[in-house]
């Protein structure tokens, strides 16, 4: 790679869009499910499972329904992401409580962490 093409893979890198948002946790075998919200939703999978496998989650529930069912009982899903850029840290952070609230509800859902 050149010196110019590898300061645009950096430029890129710097610059691109980390999605915010909504995401569920379900358990096939018991019909439970966990929502949390997340300003990384494509790290937050890879993070909540390796705590749930080191049986490290604070979540008491889901890690009791993580090693009674085991990994492949669970499924991670994002319910919904944010994408509005005229939002100040504050009012996402506003926005992302109401929308896992309204997730909770609608799911009959448990709150992640919290």
């Amino acid at each position: 790679m050149d010196k110019q093409s590898r300061r645009s893979a950096v430029r890129d890198y710097k610059e691109r869009r980390i999605p915010t948002g909504v995401y569920v946790v379900r358990c096939a075998s018991s019909g439970e499910a966990w929502v949390g919200l997340s300003r990384n939703l494509h790290a937050q999978q890879n993070s909540l499972f390796f705590s749930l496998r080191l049986g490290s989650h604070v979540n008491k529930a889901l890690q009791a329904a993580w090693r009674e069912y085991g990994a492949e009982a669970f499924s991670y899903e994002v319910l919904e992401v944010i994408e509005d850029e005229d939002l100040t840290r504050l009012g996402r952070d506003d926005m992302l409580k109401r929308r896992e609230r309204h997730w909770m509800d609608a799911l009959a859902a448990a709150k992640i962490v919290g």
